[in-house]
Order: structure tokens, then C-alpha cells, then sequence
């Protein structure tokens, strides 16, 4: 199994990234979806999920508005869409995968700073 995201990188306040989030080894389509995060020092936190068919989203109340997350299950990839990035949407950003089991990947950097 693996999950490995790209995407991350160093952005001003008010721009753009996408992740995404490319999966292997297991059925994607049978799995929820979802974008964690963690910030020094903080939890890991839950940004968006995404269910087996993609017609079911949540969001953390923090990234309402701003963050899209989509998945392609002919690609079995999952993607994030992050637009007005702020200074506290800097964190780890982890690929999940969750059915009976849960696999993360390893983690892409986003650092928002002017």
C-alpha cells in the first residue's frame, strides 16, 4: 500500500496549491478520502473527507470556503485544492485512506508566509 502526496510548497498569503495525493495497493474507490494536518506543536487535525463515490465532502470549519478536496477513482488519486492560503494553513498536509483499515502517506509541507 502507498499513498504518496505532492504538491506542497512555499506560497504568499492569498495564493494557491493543490495536492493530490496518489494511491496504490488497495482498492480506492471502497475507501474514504481525507487531507489531515498538523502544525508544530499541535494535533493532527482533520481538513477534508471525501466518500467512496465523491458526492459526500466535509470540511473543518477553518477551510470552508477556501479548500475543495475531489478524487478521481479512475486515477485513484485524491486532490485538495487550497486557495487564500493564510499563515496558520502552514502544517504537515497527510494523505488518509480509510475503510476497515486507515493508511496515511508520508506527509507534504505547506508553508503560507509573506
Amino acid at each position: 500500500v502507498q499513498l504518496v502526496e505532492s504538491g506542497g510548497g512555499l506560497v504568499q498569503p492569498g495564493e494557491s496549491l493543490r495536492l493530490s495525493c496518489a494511491a496504490s495497493g488497495f482498492t480506492f474507490s471502497s475507501y474514504v478520502m481525507s487531507w489531515y494536518r498538523q502544525a508544530p506543536g499541535k494535533e493532527r487535525e482533520l481538513v477534508a473527507a471525501i466518500r467512496h463515490a465523491g458526492g459526500t465532502t466535509n470540511y473543518a470549519d477553518s477551510v470552508k470556503g477556501r479548500f475543495t478536496i475531489s478524487r478521481d477513482n479512475a486515477k485513484n488519486t485524491v486532490y485538495l485544492q487550497m486557495n487564500d492560503l493564510k499563515p496558520e494553513d502552514t502544517a504537515v498536509y497527510y494523505c488518509n485512506a480509510r475503510n476497515f483499515v486507515s493508511y496515511w502517506g508520508q506527509g507534504t509541507q505547506v508553508t503560507v508566509s509573506s
